[in-house]
């Protein structure tokens, strides 16, 4: 396969690396300061797989069609990424890897819904700078139809991609992105205080109020009728268990959690947004249970000044302390 990645970020470079590395036909597609890094002296992928420098052709937009664009920008720049490259997106299979929920639904006013593949990316990655990313931990890369039925297609592009990482073909992939919508609800807090998920859930107090956003969260979704499906590895039943089991006993399970991901610093997806000095996809992590409250006409106060805090940091720059987070929770009497 000809293959497109859109977006140079964590994901993307990591994809576009090890595909290539792998012996695929890949082109990175990019930001001028990322292409022009790659293309003068290659991607450089540090971390789990060993330090390994990959060459491969980048670009700021495609310049001509592909058999499967791989969309690895976040689901804020979804559009602004179709817009730059719809003129050679007319023909062959789209593939979405974003966080949350809506990237399929943004892109099929876009695309026949035949076309769309998606997945879950349970693989951790950090952008370091233009042509340098840290590859922190090994994960399956979950593949399915957003939309409609398996079909051999499918299978086709999770063998091309086999090469490079481990695929998993399933038939309900929305019930799992679901699912991975709460993997990725602690990525919030580290994005009000700049800190790495290490640092950042090694304070007893952010870990207990992890635990109390997910709480909120899971009933929201359950208000909403939405069964959430088990990932390979990662059974729904932990995610039900955190939000069932006394606050205390659920806390101590994220700090030991989260403060063991990675040996290298784990920033999250949102903060990485943020440190880049741009917007980050809090609305559709956090915000998508939002979206489901107001819909239920249910009230989600934690979450709802979570996003709100984000923005807030968006906008401004700046950062809240530790502390400044546990006053407007309730927090400040839990100990580091």
């Amino acid at each position: 396969m000809k293959i497109a990645v859109i977006g140079a970020g964590a994901i993307g470079g990591s994809v576009a690396s090890f595909l290539k590395k792998a012996g695929e036909d890949v082109c990175l597609i990019g930001h001028r300061d990322q292409v022009d890094a790659v293309n003068q002296n290659g991607l450089t992928i540090k971390g789990v797989r060993a330090i390994q420098t990959v060459r491969m052709p980048a670009a700021v937009k495609m310049t001509g069609p592909c058999d499967l664009a791989i969309f690895a920008v976040k689901t804020q720049d979804i559009e602004e990424a179709f817009a730059a490259n719809c003129d050679y997106l007319e023909s062959g299979l789209i593939l979405t890897t974003q966080n949350g929920i809506q990237a399929d639904n943004l892109l099929s006013s876009h695309f026949e819904r035949e076309r769309q593949l998606t997945s879950i990316v349970m693989f951790g990655a950090t952008y370091v700078k233009p042509g340098e990313i840290t590859f922190n931990f090994e994960g399956d890369w979950i593949i399915g139809r957003p939309f409609t039925p398996l079909d051999p297609t499918t299978h086709k592009v999770a063998e091309v991609l086999s090469k490079a990482f481990k695929v998993v073909v399933t038939p309900n992939i929305v019930g799992m992105k679901y699912l991975k919508l709460f993997v990725n609800f602690n990525n919030c807090i580290p994005a009000l205080i700049g800190k790495s998920m290490q640092e950042t859930y090694s304070d007893m107090g952010l870990c207990r109020l992890s635990i109390m956003l997910l709480k909120e969260g899971i009933g929201i979704i359950q208000q909403a009728k939405i069964e959430l499906v088990s990932m390979p590895d990662f059974p729904k039943e932990k995610i039900f268990g955190l939000a069932d089991m006394p606050l205390d006993q659920a806390t101590e399970i994220i700090h030991k959690t989260l403060t063991g991901l990675s040996k290298e610093p784990l920033y999250g997806s949102i903060l990485q947004s943020i440190m880049r000095d741009k917007n980050s996809e809090i609305d559709f992590i956090n915000g998508e249970v939002v979206h489901w409250a107001n819909h239920l006409k249910l009230p989600v106060p934690l979450n709802n000044r979570i996003v709100d805090m984000v923005h807030e940091v968006e906008r401004t720059r700046n950062f809240f302390t530790v502390q400044e987070v546990k006053k407007v929770f309730g927090l400040e009497g839990v100990l580091t």
